[in-house]
């Protein structure tokens, strides 16, 4: 965009300029959204992007049927979804989140005993 003087302007171009350029803002956002919202579909180096893994670790993992993964005659394809998940799935708990747990199974539990049986 040119460098203009707004002083120069009226009200209605001012207005026309922001109109302009928030349309054009918003339409960028949009069809960004719009490439992660359709599922990516590709070969092994998506998976080698994704998880950080090597070659043939990822190979080892898909013989093991331990990653998501389909196979269309000698190709293997990988989701960019279903590995974003995966690694999700992987994810350890802090100690924190353990010390929560613990504490609301042992809560569970201690409410468990004291309760009467039911005739």
């Amino acid at each position: 965009m040119e460098n203009l003087v707004f002083t120069q302007l009226s009200i209605p171009e001012v207005r026309q300029l922001l109109r302009e350029e928030l349309e054009s803002f918003f339409a960028e956002k949009q069809s960004g959204a719009k490439q992660f919202e359709t599922d990516e579909i590709s070969g092994i180096d998506l998976a080698i992007e994704l998880t950080g893994l090597a070659k043939p670790t990822i190979y080892g993992l898909v013989s093991e049927r331990k990653i998501p993964h389909s196979k269309q005659g000698k190709r293997l394809y990988f989701s960019r979804q279903e590995l974003l998940e995966w690694i999700k799935d992987g994810k350890r708990k802090t100690q924190a989140e353990i010390k929560i747990e613990a504490a609301n199974f042992d809560t569970k539990i201690k409410g468990d005993v004291g309760a009467s049986p039911q005739k």
